[in-house]
């Protein structure tokens, strides 16, 4: 399957897809950090840039799908909501312009849940019908990275388009078991998540994760401080000087984006050996301690990757010839696909293709 991936970023899509052999003919991307990302690890892949200058693109091969998210913040229900009135919003359109002149047999389109109510559902419902317009059957379903294997809430509108057939899309996103209406008790899934956690846990790098997440508790390295509770803080946990703040989630890490400033807080019976949890950023972890039986501290850049499904320092590339600072890795993390929903994805889609 050979596809073109629009608003790339830094391709969550063929770190998802390159298993399966799928091959990318060319990326989109104009954001100058993401682009580096690319050319670092894609150096024989074009990125061809706007995706408003499609019309100007000539191809080397033809493609089978067309991948992209388009930007979220004319969507984002915590945004101005100007929807298709947004240029950014559309994107959306330009998206389907780029279907329309390539006609491959397969599209998939990502953006946030706020999209389905964004002018009254009149902004989703005019993609939808200009995807019936030039001949794709659709589905659209959200899906949350949290039941993918990756320790965030994540929840995302995923469009998978079929040239002529809505029902071969439907199958991508439906599974039959998933129609049954016999969904598992909380409480099972709630020990599924927990089983999952800790095992994921438990082969973590110590040097990149703090020992409050460490599955047999302590200090990253030994020690026997027993850990009680470890919860996800938002932005506005983190920053806000109540710790329980509008960021707090029991049992939950929120979404990533690339605005704030994500944490972990962690209670101990005892006091903290020190009395100081220090975070493991630069200076050898001596940054941004709170103290006693309340502890907060910032997600690391390989976290964050781990959180959306890459490899471990995957967008740690040189940057304008000098080590990558932090902010540009935040924010491409934020901004990214989670790598298991788009393999899911993509795998469903093989099936579909190989039942043929």
């Amino acid at each position: 399957m050979n596809y073109l991936s629009v608003c790339s970023g830094v391709e969550a899509a063929t770190v998802a897809w390159h298993e399966m052999g799928w091959n990318p003919i060319a990326f989109s991307e104009i954001e100058k950090f993401p682009s580096q990302v690319l050319s670092h690890h894609y150096p024989n892949v074009p990125n061809l840039g706007d995706m408003t200058k499609y019309k100007e693109w000539e191809l080397s091969e033809s493609i089978d799908v067309l991948v992209g998210g388009t930007p979220c913040q004319s969507f984002s229900v915590a945004g101005l909501r100007k929807g298709l009135d947004d240029p950014r919003g559309n994107l959306a359109l330009t998206y389907v312009g780029i279907l329309d002149k390539f006609r491959p047999k397969w599209c998939v389109w990502e953006n946030v849940p706020g999209v389905l109510s964004s002018g009254g559902g009149r902004d989703f419902g005019s993609f939808l019908g200009a995807l019936g317009e030039i001949g794709y059957g659709w589905a659209y379903r959200v899906l949350d990275a949290q039941y993918f294997g990756v320790a965030q809430r994540r929840r995302r509108v995923f469009v998978v388009g079929c040239l002529g057939s809505w029902e071969s899309a439907a199958k991508v996103l439906f599974e039959s078991e998933s129609l049954s209406r016999n969904p598992k008790p909380s409480r099972e899934t709630k020990q599924e998540t927990t089983s999952f956690a800790e095992s994921s846990f438990g082969n973590f790098r110590t040097d990149e994760l703090s020992g409050v997440i460490k599955k047999s508790g302590g200090v990253a390295g030994g020690g026997n401080v027993p850990l009680t509770q470890t919860f996800c803080l938002q932005g506005a946990g983190v920053t806000s000087q109540n710790a329980n703040g509008d960021g707090f989630k029991e049992e939950q890490s929120s979404t990533l984006n690339r605005v704030d400033v994500h944490g972990v807080v962690h209670g101990t019976q005892d006091p903290i050996v020190s009395e100081i949890a220090h975070t493991l950023g630069k200076n050898n972890g001596q940054e941004n301690a709170l103290i006693r039986n309340m502890a907060v501290r910032r997600l690391t850049p390989i976290e964050c990757e781990r959180l959306q499904g890459f490899p471990d320092s995957y967008t740690d590339i040189q940057f304008n010839g000098k080590p990558t600072p932090d902010s540009p890795r935040y924010a491409a993390m934020g901004n990214s696909m989670a790598v298991p929903v788009m393999k899911w994805i993509g795998k469903r889609i093989q099936i579909v293709e190989d039942s043929q």
